[in-house]
C-alpha cells in the first residue's frame, strides 16, 4: 500500500485509510515514517490515522509508545493533544508499564493555564484509570488539581474555561468512580459543581449524584 500517495489525495476519508492500515499492519512502519518525515497536512493526517487505529487496535500502535510520548512536549498543540488521546488508548495494552514512567509528564499540564490541553488530559484519563487500577487514586488526585488551577483565555483568568475542565472531570470520574477508594474528595468536588454557573456542568454534577447515589451511601 502506498500510504504517501493515498494521503496526498483530495477528499481523503481518514477512517477508510485507517481501516486499510488495520487490514495491512505491515504498513504501520510506513505510517510512522511519514508521520515523522513529513510536515503540514500529511503529518496531521497521519496523526489522525494513528489516533483512530489506537482506538480499534492499540496493540499494533503500542510498539511506538515512546515516540508518541515524546509529543507530549511538542510545541505543536494539535500533535500534543493527539498524543494525549493516543496514549490513553494504549494504556489497555501497556504490558511494559511504560505509562507509569511518564505519569507526571502526562498529568502536569492540568496545573498549567492552557484549558484545551488540560481538558484533553482530563477527559481521556478514565481510560487509563480503567486499564490501570493501581493508578486510580493517583489519577483522582491529579484531576482534582483542576479546581485549584486558573485557566486562561487570551491571557486572562477565565472561570468559563475552568468550568469546561470541571465538566470533563465529572464525566471521567463518573466512568471510574466505583474503583476509587477515597471517594470523599471526589464527591465534595462534584457537589460543589451542582452550583456551577455553567448549566451544562451543574446538570452533569446532578446526573452524577443521581447515578452514583448507592455508591455514596
Amino acid at each position: 500500500m502506498d500510504l504517501h500517495k493515498k494521503l496526498l489525495q483530495k477528499g481523503i476519508e481518514i477512517e477508510s485509510v485507517a481501516d486499510d492500515v488495520i487490514a495491512s499492519p505491515d504498513s504501520i512502519p510506513q505510517l510512522f515514517e511519514l508521520f515523522y518525515s513529513k510536515k503540514g497536512t500529511i503529518r496531521f493526517r497521519c496523526e489522525k490515522i494513528i489516533r483512530l487505529i489506537s482506538e480499534e487496535r492499540p496493540e499494533i500502535i503500542y510498539p511506538y509508545f515512546d515516540k508518541i510520548a515524546s509529543l507530549l512536549e511538542s510545541d505543536n498543540n494539535i500533535l500534543k493533544w493527539g498524543a494525549i488521546t493516543i496514549i490513553s488508548n494504549l494504556a489497555s495494552v501497556d504490558a511494559e508499564n511504560k505509562f507509569e514512567k511518564i505519569f507526571n509528564k502526562y498529568f502536569t499540564p492540568i496545573t498549567k493555564k492552557q484549558m484545551i490541553t488540560a481538558s484533553n488530559i482530563v477527559k481521556n484519563s478514565w481510560k487509563i484509570a480503567m486499564a490501570k487500577p493501581s493508578l486510580v487514586e493517583k489519577i483522582s488526585i491529579e484531576l482534582l488539581k483542576a479546581e485549584k488551577t486558573a485557566y486562561e483565555n487570551k491571557g486572562e483568568p477565565s472561570p468559563e474555561c475552568n468550568s469546561i475542565v470541571y465538566g470533563n472531570a465529572i464525566d471521567s470520574f463518573s466512568k471510574f468512580y466505583g474503583k476509587i477508594k477515597n471517594k470523599k474528595p471526589v464527591l465534595d468536588f462534584i457537589k460543589r459543581q451542582v452550583n456551577n454557573t455553567r448549566s451544562a456542568v451543574s446538570k452533569r454534577a446532578e446526573k452524577f449524584i443521581q447515578k452514583h447515589n448507592e455508591e455514596m451511601i
